[in-house]
């Protein structure tokens, strides 16, 4: 008889990897249009565990202009709107600029849409990573049309940054006022003389605030007022205007303000319950697309201080922030969560302030890692589904069970706990075929960067004639659960995967809200044949 573990039929169910991964490990290569739309969810262009930031702009750069321009369009499109993305779609939009004009101006708008993007659009192409340094007639415009129609109270919020500022875009496209109290705005923005009659109410106000502090304190960014000597009335004052995503990234500025502490020193708890039901109303947590993980980034750092009904809060805030959370009665789910060495990167990178080009700062680095992200994630999968079990694995799987009726937070603090390794993301799969357990849906939660189980074919580099050991693992669940599905969350950008793409198998980038949206289809059929792709091809570009 021939040797089973050479002519195994399960061994030949999948193609021979065809790359490796940064780590060095055993994988397969997106096709252009899966890598770019993977990046553009999850790339923040920074330096990763494995990849610097330079190198990530050239992957993403050299994707940009081989995709289809129209497939390019829609993809920052996609990053934007439904991957809540910052750097990447403004690096694709300047790209758009250099291949398509007629694209470029129809989708600007929904891609530049706040003071915020269009800074990093107008960072980037000055940079001249893109190839051009200057706008041109068509960006030019864009810009000057953007800078009429936006309000008063919006560009007065937008002037607050720099490198460049709101008053060096005014400057180098030169915008043409629509009236005389436009016009004196930009005098006011760009520090020229203006006519103080002609102002808007809303800079009025500042201004009269900046030159009495007895006046009401104006609803403008609290970012404007912070160099003013400001007493402990007017923080609270600010606390009351601030929206939610501004309340919840500040919530230890205000307790050192004594936001929440009373003249006669004990807690005020009038200001502690308005803030509170702030951060709690679930229309504000669904309006605001908060990151499950961004909640759990306030709580962490909260202050050791922090008021208890504030910390309740947020915990009530995440449970609004999870509801995009699918649940799957009936379903065996399994979650292999990774807690090697390389999850500890910050999710958005390490931006660096040096002046190297190699080190160039696109942006601000979150305090949060690929851990906690994965953390919430695994908490958040557990938490809506009660039959869900997890695995936590390094170049291992580690000995530790969860338990599902736990909050998010205690179940993400536990998983953060656990000691690190190396990545063996067959590991958990094997476990799961040693207990000869079913399962209708794998979720693997990773950065993909498996190495620990690579056959020593593969090292150095030298791509062999085997498929990556997760995807020989996977095939002996099939065996007994014929009708499983993997899905593959990658919560680093990446390039590759450990198990290569398919009708059953689905490798997803990011860490949003859509990804819970996208498992959700996938599982239940309803998603497009070519899954990632097929949801960016679905795009409307004329925006109806």
């Amino acid at each position: 008889m021939a040797n089973k573990n050479i002519f195994s039929s399960t061994n030949s169910r999948f193609s021979a990897a065809d790359t490796v991964n940064e780590a060095g490990g055993q994988a397969y290569a997106f096709d252009n249009k899966h890598a770019l739309a993977q990046l553009a969810a999850t790339g923040c262009i920074s330096d990763t565990f494995y990849v610097s930031a330079e190198d990530q702009l050239d992957t993403v750069l050299r994707l940009a202009n081989e995709v289809p321009v129209e497939f390019l369009a829609k993809t920052a499109i996609f990053s934007r709107e439904r991957g809540h993305m910052k750097d990447m779609p403004a690096l694709l939009l300047a790209v758009l600029l250099i291949r398509n004009t007629v694209l470029f101006k129809q989708v600007f708008n929904r891609v530049a849409d706040n003071g915020k993007m269009i800074r990093n659009f107008v960072q980037i192409i000055r940079s001249g990573k893109v190839g051009r340094k200057s706008f041109g007639t068509v960006a030019k415009r864009m810009l000057q049309q953007w800078l009429e129609n936006r309000t008063d109270k919006r560009l007065l919020d937008d002037s607050v940054g720099n490198d460049p500022s709101l008053a060096d875009v005014i400057r180098m496209v030169h915008p043409h006022p629509r009236d005389t109290e436009r016009a004196a705005f930009y005098g006011y923005l760009i520090g020229k003389k203006y006519d103080n009659y002609m102002i808007p109410e809303v800079v009025k106000q500042l201004e009269r605030f900046k030159n009495d502090m007895d006046e009401d304190v104006p609803n403008v960014s609290f970012q404007l007022l912070t160099a003013l000597p400001l007493q402990d009335k007017h923080w609270k004052a600010i606390a009351e205007n601030m929206n939610w995503h501004t309340l919840r990234m500040n919530l230890n500025t205000l307790a050192r303000h004594n936001v929440f502490i009373s003249k006669s020193g004990t807690e005020n708890t009038d200001m502690i319950e308005m803030v509170a039901k702030k951060l709690e109303n679930a229309e504000s947590v669904r309006k605001a697309r908060v990151f499950p993980y961004q909640l759990m980034a306030a709580y962490r750092f909260a202050q050791h201080d922090m008021p208890h009904r504030i910390l309740t809060a947020l915990q009530r805030a995440m449970d609004v922030a999870i509801e995009n959370i699918p649940v799957f009665e009936g379903k065996k789910i399994w979650i292999f969560r990774d807690v090697s060495g390389s999850m500890g990167a910050p999710v958005t990178g390490s931006k660096q302030a040096d002046s190297k080009p190699r080190q160039r700062n696109w942006g601000s680095t979150t305090q949060i890692t690929c851990r906690d992200m994965a953390a919430v994630v695994t908490a958040a999968f557990l938490k809506r589904n009660l039959d869900a079990e997890a695995m936590l694995f390094s170049d291992h799987v580690h000995n530790t069970r969860l338990n599902n009726n736990d909050s998010i937070m205690t179940t993400a603090d536990r998983i953060e706990n656990e000691p690190s390794g190396g990545t063996n993301c067959s590991a958990p799969m094997e476990e799961l075929n040693n207990r000869k357990a079913k399962a209708d849906l794998i979720i693997y939660v990773s950065d993909n960067m498996s190495w620990a189980d690579s056959d020593q074919s593969y090292s150095g580099g030298q791509i062999g004639g085997m498929a990556p050991r997760t995807m020989t693992e996977f095939a002996k669940v099939k065996a007994r659960s014929p009708g499983v599905k993997l899905v593959l969350i990658d919560g680093a950008p990446n390039t590759s995967t450990q198990a290569q793409e398919r009708k059953d198998i689905f490798n997803i980038g990011g860490f949003s809200d859509v990804c819970f949206e996208m498992i959700d289809n996938f599982v239940n059929n309803r998603m497009d044949k070519d899954h990632w792709v097929g949801e960016v091809e679905n795009i409307d570009l004329s925006g109806e």
